[in-house]
């Protein structure tokens, strides 16, 4: 590391927390490390080097046990800055913005719009406050990205003294967007960039959005990050009577409804066995809960990629990222084979070996697998906030 400054990025999942360490001056990335799987018995350290099963209850502990195995390497590191991933800024926060007691107040007043992620991240930014004390915090916010959606849809259909209290189409994955986005104009140049785009980022948590002249026009996810299409555990996009109908028929008191929503339903609720889209593929052909599971994942993605481009008024790239949408073949043809009348065309061939495009030759529409990384916008925003200081 020399004597090089650097900056600390940290991304806290729902069951993840993962660090990267990047030079200040050309953001090469130096480090990664993660633990996975947070209060399971599959938990694991990961790093360029290791990969070992660990013993974590919940997210504080892993943050030790990362800080523990790195801090050899974090201590002389000469951190500028500590950068955070904060999912939910509220209708205050969506610049990069440096942590201090107020701006933590304020967040942790935030926390009704999204309790699965907030807390925790908060929780991160005082865990490493405490290990570094003299280095800046700064929090980086998914909602930037989609903070200037446009009105129709923006506005939830919900009285407006509810928009005054911050209720609105956040929309969720903004530090990954915008990196696909960089990566998309970097290598595909600005005309395509400038087009009528469409990106799925799909995963455990999955969300689209639709770009028309490099700009956000719509995304699925509104409020909070379980709303949009069917993901790994969250059911999405719901009709709120079932709400009711819940407190009515099974007694659902708020918490439980949120356990179920976020945790037990999506592709789990559906299939009664997993949450993974890989296991589920390999047992479709055999069981039929599973293979309503991956039908409907793929149905849902493809209807909001048809109602997007007609919102867009066209179509001129689709790309998928995130785990299942850079590693998944099987699921890109299911959604793929249902818009062919848009000019979608996959070349198999590109598509099973997973390159940068894989439409093809010809095809009205061009179709790309971009692998994404949050780390390095989180990186960017944060060297930017210190250079504007």
């Amino acid at each position: 590391m020399n004597d090089q400054k650097t900056i600390l990025t940290v991304n806290v999942g729902s069951s993840s927390i993962k660090l990267a360490l990047f030079s200040l001056s050309d953001l090469h990335k130096e480090l990664e490390a993660e633990v996975t799987n947070i209060g399971s018995a599959e938990a694991t350290f990961i790093s360029p080097n290791q990969h070992i099963p660990v013993v974590v209850e919940d997210h504080a502990k892993a943050a030790a046990l990362l800080m523990e195995k790195l801090d050899d390497m974090l201590v002389n590191a000469k951190l500028a800055a500590i950068g955070h991933r904060v999912v939910h800024g509220g209708p205050i926060y969506y610049l990069p913005t440096v942590v201090n007691d107020e701006v933590v107040r304020n967040l942790k007043s935030y926390s009704a719009f999204d309790p699965e992620h907030l807390p925790e991240e908060l929780n991160l930014i005082e865990i490493f406050s405490v290990h570094f004390p003299k280095v800046q915090q700064i929090a980086c916010f998914d909602t930037a990205f989609h903070h200037d959606l446009p009105n129709y849809s923006r506005i939830l259909p919900l009285p407006r003294y509810l928009e005054r209290d911050g209720l609105r189409r956040y929309g969720f994955h903004g530090l990954s967007y915008a990196y696909i986005l960089e990566d998309f104009r970097r290598n595909e140049g600005e005309a395509a960039v400038n087009g009528k785009l469409i990106i799925a980022h799909l995963g455990s948590g999955s969300s689209l959005a639709a770009l028309n002249g490099g700009m956000p026009i719509d995304t699925t996810m509104a409020l909070t990050p379980a709303s949009g299409i069917t993901m790994s555990t969250r059911s999405g996009d719901i009709d709120p009577g079932i709400i009711t109908y819940l407190a009515h028929n099974y007694g659902y008191d708020i918490q439980q409804m949120n356990q179920l929503f976020n945790f037990k339903s999506g592709l789990l609720g559906i299939s009664e066995q997993t949450a993974d889209m890989k296991k589920l593929l390999e047992g479709a052909q055999d069981n039929d809960y599973a293979r309503d599971a991956v039908d409907i994942f793929c149905y849902n993605v493809a209807k909001v990629i048809g109602g997007f481009t007609a919102a867009l008024n066209g179509l001129n790239s689709l790309v998928f990222t995130g785990g299942i949408g850079e590693n998944a073949p099987k699921i890109r043809s299911r959604i793929c084979g249902s818009l062919g009348f848009l000019g979608v065309e996959l070349d198999p061939n590109r598509n099973e070996a997973g390159e940068r495009l894989i439409s093809s030759d010809g095809a009205r529409v061009g179709v790309h697998v971009i692998h994404t990384d949050e780390s390095v916008t989180i990186a960017r925003e944060t060297k930017k906030l210190l250079g504007e200081q």
